[in-house]
């Protein structure tokens, strides 16, 4: 895992690249204290899995920054970072291009949690008040709703959904080996708080894996995820 951090408060900057050397042996990071600090090191070497950018560092003009980086690197993972996630810029961000807008405030397990899972091909953004995803989240999957815990609505699916999801086969559905598990613990009724307790997750990340697979199943909710998974024969292990 190669990471490139740009963050111009030195004592982040190091107290995060202590705690992914901590908890990520082999894990290779570079730093920048800046913006045009991290243009030149890119220009030498943009090989990496991901770069971690501080959205209110000089040199990065609101999303300008981002922008820039995405014109000279269209391929490059790139999540933004900052002490506080406006609707409105973090929405902004992903419509550029981004893979993920990371709190700081997010606990250092919670953060290589989100970081894995932006590597892993899937998107993360902060819940609002309401414990929601941004509202770019649902832009992109116009077809998700309700994904919260046993009980909640959204949980039974009408005739005309049923028969409008396309029939698909296990070998269709590619899940990754987390996405496995929550959906293991999902067929057993498990709410998110119990999954995350189970798996050792923070439960922001279940919820996101939750809507992965409710995407790759495409159903609409977390009891339709349960209910296609036995019809399709899935289990643990498949």
């Amino acid at each position: 895992m190669r990471i490139l951090l740009v963050d111009d408060h030195t004592l982040f900057r190091d107290a995060l690249v202590q705690y992914l050397e901590r908890a990520e042996p082999g894990i290779e990071l570079a730093v920048a204290k800046d913006f045009y600090e991290a243009e030149i090191i890119l220009s030498k070497n943009s090989q990496y899995d991901l770069v971690l950018l501080d959205f209110r560092m000089p040199g990065m003009n609101g999303h300008e920054g981002l922008r820039k980086l995405k014109a000279v690197y269209p391929d490059l993972r790139i999540a933004l970072m900052s002490g506080v996630a406006e609707p409105n810029d973090v929405s902004a961000a992903m419509d550029i291009g981004a893979v993920g807008y990371f709190p700081k405030t997010l606990s250092g397990k919670a953060l290589l949690q989100a970081i894995q899972l932006v590597l892993s091909g899937q998107r993360f953004m902060p819940l609002d008040e309401n414990n929601r995803m941004m509202p770019s989240y649902y832009s992109d999957h116009p077809n998700e709703a309700d994904v919260g815990g046993p009980g909640e609505a959204g949980g039974t699916e009408d005739g005309d959904s049923k028969r409008a999801r396309q029939v698909r086969t296990t070998n269709d559905i590619k899940l990754t080996p987390r996405e496995n598990e929550v959906l293991t613990y999902l067929m057993r009724g498990a709410s998110n708080k119990e999954i995350a307790r189970n798996l050792d997750l923070q439960e922001v990340t279940v919820k996101l894996h939750v809507r992965g697979i409710c995407r790759k199943l495409n159903v609409k909710n977390r009891t339709q995820a349960a209910m296609h998974a036995r019809e399709l024969g899935l289990a643990a292990g498949h």
